[in-house]
This record gives C-alpha cells, structure tokens and sequence, in this order.
C-alpha cells in the first residue's frame, strides 16, 4: 500500500523549515504532485477515449511524492484524454480515493 509516514503530517519538512526561501511560505505543503502518461494496449472499442494529445494511446496518471521523494499517493487508469485537474479533482473531493489532505494548522517544528 502506497501511504504517507506521518499520515497526519504534524512535522513541518526540515527542507523547508531550515530553507528561509520557503518558509513560511511552504510551511504547510506535504509534498510534490504531478502528472504523467504511460503507454497504454487499449481494446479497439475504448481506444479513442484513451488517444492523448500526441495522438497514440495512454493512461494519464497523478501520482504525490513527499520531501524524502516516497510516493504517497497514486491515481492510475485515468484516459489518455482526461485532464489533470479532472483527475485531481477526482481524488481530493472524493473520500473512498483516500487523498493525503494535511489536517488545518496541524503541524510543529522539528528541530
């Protein structure tokens, strides 16, 4: 299972909390997100909802990485057409998608 560490991130990351440049104003951030295609064999039948932007057929995916580069999150399947903020609206509205939210005002120094 792909989960974060500290699952309610109460530290504030050491790269961010001894880098001035950052601080404050990653104080809250729990990581990195993006996007990505994979090459996808498609049935003939789903094969136009899956044909991205370069015109060959992918699954988009969203995966979330913390400050010691470990993935916490990863959203998979997704059409090659889809947008990514179609995906990542998906996940963070979405409870059963089990999205690492950090919890409001959660979290301490570490020192």
């Amino acid at each position: 299972m792909i989960d974060a560490t500290d699952r309610e991130f109460k530290n504030i990351p050491r790269q961010i909390l001894n880098d001035s440049r950052y601080m404050p104003y990653f104080k809250d951030c729990i990581g990195a997100i993006d996007g990505t295609h994979v090459d996808a064999r498609i049935s003939p039948e789903k094969k136009v909802r899956y044909i991205g932007r370069h015109g060959v057929t992918t699954q988009n995916v969203m995966a979330v990485c913390d400050f010691n580069m470990c993935f916490t999150f990863i959203m998979a399947g997704w059409e090659g057409s889809a947008h990514d903020s179609r995906i990542y609206k998906k996940a963070t509205r979405e409870p059963c998608w089990n999205f690492p939210h950090p919890p409001a005002g959660n979290f301490k120094k570490i020192t």
